[in-house]
């Protein structure tokens, strides 16, 4: 039997191009899935097998009400996957409302709606939590403060969750995804994913991006039970981004050669 059969697993942000990938994966291995978005016509665009809700994740008011409604329809919560973001970030420019709004988003509203569920994934006596984190978590770049910093906050956050929620059977993970074909990269490059991957390809020893189901199958790992003994880990999902470093895939010694 696939390894999610008879789970329900909640994911915001499934209305994005990562949250789809991810939403069809926990699928596929069995699980029946709630798709949260504050993005309507995103939601829209779901499969019908797949419990789509509208909701905005800085409003405790709503996740209160989502979480209720899971319970409601589907009797039960085994995971959560906590994939909303923003991208707002202007670097050091950044206003202190926009700080606030991308804070809120990326990082508080994941604090507090893994916290409104947790009653519910204890019960489930395998409660899994996958929090999104992302390479920029760890390394610098230009240009950009805000969605980094949350990025951090959140691999830290996790190891908090995983401690304080042992005890209730809850294990807490997070994923740090390199470049992957995302709504924002599908943005920028014109929809074209071949010319993505060979931009892409200097940075990640596999030398192109990622796809969606393939972050989506780690994070369906870590979300069953076949991850039973981890916790408070953070999973590279890059294509070793992380590895390379300051280096890029080919020789850099050669070009100074006259």
């Amino acid at each position: 039997m696939p390894s999610l059969t008879g789970k329900v697993a909640l994911v915001t942000g499934g209305a994005t191009k990562i949250g789809r990938g991810v939403i069809d994966v926990l699928r596929q291995d069995g699980a029946t899935v709630v798709a949260a978005d504050i993005d309507r016509a995103g939601l829209a665009q779901l499969d019908a097998g797949v419990d789509a809700r509208e909701c905005d994740i800085t409003d405790d008011a709503q996740l209160d009400a989502l979480v209720a409604g899971v319970i409601e329809r589907h009797g039960r919560l085994d995971v959560l996957v906590n994939l909303a973001a923003s991208y707002l970030d202007n670097g050091a420019e950044t206003s202190r409302a926009d700080w606030l709004a991308g804070l809120n988003v990326n990082l508080v509203s994941c604090a507090r709606l893994t916290e409104i569920a947790r009653p519910q994934l204890a019960r489930s006596g395998a409660g899994a939590v996958v929090n999104f984190s992302s390479i920029s978590s760890s390394v610098a770049q230009t240009g950009r403060w805000v969605y980094p910093v949350s990025k951090a906050a959140i691999v830290q956050l996790t190891r908090l969750q995983a401690l304080d929620y042992a005890a209730d059977g809850i294990r807490v993970n997070s994923v740090s995804p390199g470049w992957t074909w995302s709504n924002i990269i599908e943005e920028v490059s014109g929809g074209d994913i071949e010319r993505a991957d060979r931009v892409a390809a200097s940075f990640h020893m596999l030398g192109r991006l990622g796809r969606p189901e393939e972050v989506g199958r780690v994070v369906s790992f870590l979300a069953s039970d076949d991850a039973s003994f981890v916790t408070g880990a953070d999973y590279a999902v890059d294509g070793g981004y992380a590895g390379l470093g300051p280096e890029q895939r080919d020789p850099a010694i050669p070009l100074l050669a006259p």
